[in-house]
């Protein structure tokens, strides 16, 4: 069982592997191994006519019996029709684009977003992030065949990898039918099956199986075993083994649990689960326990921080080397909002208490892993905006005195498109934090009304920012036209809480809506920056039901990286670019 936030858990359904493929001419569902098999679960490719197109799906397709999924219940169904069926969808391969190359995590939160409306015949599976043994100690005991444990970080590999681990509550595994034995008993078809696997040098008995079989079953499989007899048994089996029995082909695969392998590699206290179909005679081979994959470390910087003792927050005595190492540490979740887009820099080199100062252009100090984009000014000018795309990157501005990131709302690949509108709610002195609390609950509110999720970010000074991921479509001027007009019809609707007035003379007693960091060229501080401020606070994404019981927007610091990165492989928070929307017109 992998232990640790680098790993999801997910329920090990028992069904069949499928893939659903949308598209303009209707859904498609297919097996592991690229079979057509839309005809077999009508149900499903009708419910699958509510997904948006295209797309691509992999999950499992399951049977219930008694609250659980059952295979043999699956291949009744199959058999009378492929109505009353359930496709539980655990990855997405593609929508619109290819998202092979996204994380894990970010594909499944991209996923639950697709299969918001869909037909309750497709189910979103859901997942626990760390806590695995919990899961499945659950599920054990419960009766189900165990749990799927994925790395989250991972990209999705159409083969098998140590990324996606299967942990069963108990041995099972498919075999190849070679035989069966006569019954004495009337009615029955035969007594007990015997198995095979394949070899480093071609197949190797591996024992008998003689229940897990009801009536139809034990006439469903006479009736395959008469299409392929075999003259004589296809491999070595011992002479008591053999007494009696019929010879088959090698070409049913049967899904067998077990106890364990005996010394002599036979199952012990075998049950016949069912046939599988999807599974290819030549890909059966014992299925062994292997040891856990090592998780290497995130390789370290090239860029060598001096002057580590230097003290950077003289009311907290944090280091020049504390503020390096909480952005080594971090660098992994923060590196999803941070990397690829133009930022400006907060660089205060004798420490946050002295002299601090912008910094937004390049101007050829930070060395080579830090880049630039260039970018047309108003006036005609091209200046060099400043962005970074890894670690090395965030440690060369390290070095040079940066404590804080603020990033443009857009990416180095389009900065003319936007991918977010930021609402920086930024309460004037003396007010209550619990106001800018319910401020940004009720724009929360607003923003839904019109069709926009969003989020909250604590700034890590004293307010709020609310954050909406955005597709990037809509060009500067109507993203700021929008924001305008959205911070200013709020103003006017509760003059005495809100103003979208820059001048402080009109913001006594009020929460300033900062609509201004949604034009070009703009910036707001980054996810998981550490900030200038006293004790030395970081802009933290949180839930809206984290927010209502926090006093301050200052509830993180550079001492809680541990904290955080637990807190960033939760599936509460969407980033920018999985839940992207279309701009509402106003």
């Amino acid at each position: 069982m992998p232990a640790g936030n680098q790993w999801l858990h997910e329920v090990k359904y028992d069904g069949y592997r499928a893939l659903i493929a949308t598209g303009a001419k209707g859904p498609k569902i297919y097996t592991r191994t690229g079979l057509d098999w839309t005809d077999k679960f009508p149900g499903i490719a009708e419910a699958a006519k509510t997904l948006p197109a295209p797309a691509l799906i992999d999950g499992e397709i399951v049977a219930y019996k008694e609250g659980k999924p059952d295979f043999s219940t699956l291949q009744e169904a199959i058999a009378n029709g492929g109505e009353d069926l359930t496709f539980f969808a655990f990855d997405l391969l593609a929508d619109h684009e290819d998202t092979t190359k996204l994380p894990q995590l970010a594909r499944k939160e991209r996923l639950r977003a697709l299969l918001d409306g869909a037909d309750g015949r497709i189910l979103f599976s859901e997942h626990i992030v760390g806590a695995g043994e919990k899961l499945f100690e659950t599920m054990c005991r419960e009766g189900y065949e165990g749990i799927v444990s994925k790395r989250a970080d991972a990209p999705y590999r159409g083969a098998r990898t140590k990324a996606w681990l299967k942990v069963k509550c108990i041995h099972r595994q498919e075999f190849l039918i070679i035989g069966w034995t006569p019954s004495s008993a009337k009615g029955r078809g035969f007594r007990s099956l015997l198995l095979a696997l394949n070899g480093p040098d071609g197949l190797v008995y591996a024992g008998k199986v003689g229940t897990g079989f009801n009536q139809a079953t034990l006439h469903d499989l006479r009736e395959r075993f008469d299409r392929i007899p075999a003259k004589e048994a296809p491999v070595k089996v011992p002479r008591a083994e053999a007494r009696g029995a019929q010879w088959l082909q090698p070409k049913l695969v049967a899904e067998i649990a077990f106890t364990e392998f005996t010394a002599e590699n036979v199952v012990r206290h075998g049950s016949f689960i069912g046939l599988r179909e999807d599974k290819k005679p030549r890909d059966v081979v014992a299925e062994k326990p292997a040891p856990l994959p090592e998780i290497p470390a995130p390789a370290p910087s090239s860029i060598k921080i001096s002057s580590r003792d230097r003290v950077i927050y003289p009311e907290a005595g944090l280091t020049k080397g504390q503020l390096a190492d909480y952005y080594t540490a971090i660098a992994p979740v923060a590196l999803r909002w941070l990397a690829n887009r133009p930022i400006s820099l907060v660089r205060c080199p004798q420490g946050r208490a002295k002299h601090c100062f912008f910094q937004k252009h390049d101007a050829g100090s930070f060395g080579e892993r830090v880049h630039h984009v260039d970018v047309r000014e108003k006036d005609g000018s091209v200046e060099p905006y400043l962005y970074v795309d890894d670690l090395d990157g965030i440690m060369a501005c390290v070095q040079m005195g940066t404590i804080e990131f603020h990033g443009w709302g857009s990416l180095v690949a389009d900065i003319e498109k936007p991918d977010r509108l930021v609402f920086d709610l930024d309460p004037d002195e003396g007010l209550d934090f619990a106001q800018v609390r319910r401020a940004a609950e009720d724009l929360k509110g607003h923003l839904a009304d019109i069709g926009l999720t969003s989020w909250p970010l604590l700034s890590g000074g004293k307010g709020v920012h609310v954050v909406v991921p955005l597709l990037p479509e809509a060009d500067w001027p109507a993203v700021r036209s929008f924001a305008e007009r959205f911070a200013r019809a709020l103003a006017q609707a509760e003059p005495d809480r809100f103003t979208a007035n820059l001048k402080k003379v009109t913001r006594k007693g009020k929460i300033f809506i900062d609509y201004l960091r949604n034009q070009r060229g703009a910036t707001a501080v980054l996810p998981y920056v550490a900030r200038a401020r006293e004790n030395a606070p970081v802009a933290a994404p949180i839930s809206w039901t984290e927010l209502r019981d926090l006093e301050s927007a200052k509830l993180y610091t550079i001492r809680d990286a541990a904290t955080l990165l637990e807190r960033a492989t939760s599936r509460a928070l969407q980033g920018w670019g999985e839940a992207g929307q279309a701009l509402p017109d106003l």
